[in-house]
């Protein structure tokens, strides 16, 4: 149902009474596309990643033993950080049905589109004896 024109006012002066107030907020809520959102932990995991291989480096120069595994610790920490924030972003998040549902499909289903590794060997071994 769409907004009488009184209503509209009423919601533009609310939100340029938002903008005014806190612009940076209303920037950021406004953004609807959830994808920047992972975008911004990825630059961040990135970062932190740098930051570990640094420490890496720097424990290993000068000896420190803890300073090197608090580094590589830093490092996979943040890799699986980003990486769950590039699986995210790209729609990807993993098989969210239930056992029993797919128990009752198919082996094909439960690995989804694409064949797996032996059926796409087997496949090969049946072209290759078709041949002969």
């Amino acid at each position: 149902m769409p907004l009488s024109e009184h209503e509209q006012r009423l919601l533009d002066q609310i939100e340029q009474a938002l903008y005014a107030e806190d612009p940076k907020w209303a920037n950021t809520v406004r953004i609807s596309d959830p994808r920047s959102h992972y975008k911004r932990r990825l630059v961040k995991a990135s970062i932190g990643f740098a930051l570990g291989v640094v420490l890496l480096m720097v424990g290993v120069v000068s000896t420190v033993i803890w300073l090197g595994v608090a580094g590589f610790v830093v490092m996979l920490a943040t890799c699986l950080w980003g990486l769950s924030s590039w699986k995210r972003m790209n729609g990807f998040h993993g098989d969210s049905r239930s056992a029993t549902s797919t128990q009752q499909q198919g082996p094909a289903a439960r690995r989804g589109r694409r064949p797996g590794f032996m059926e796409r060997m087997e496949e090969r071994w049946r072209r290759r004896n078709d041949e002969r």
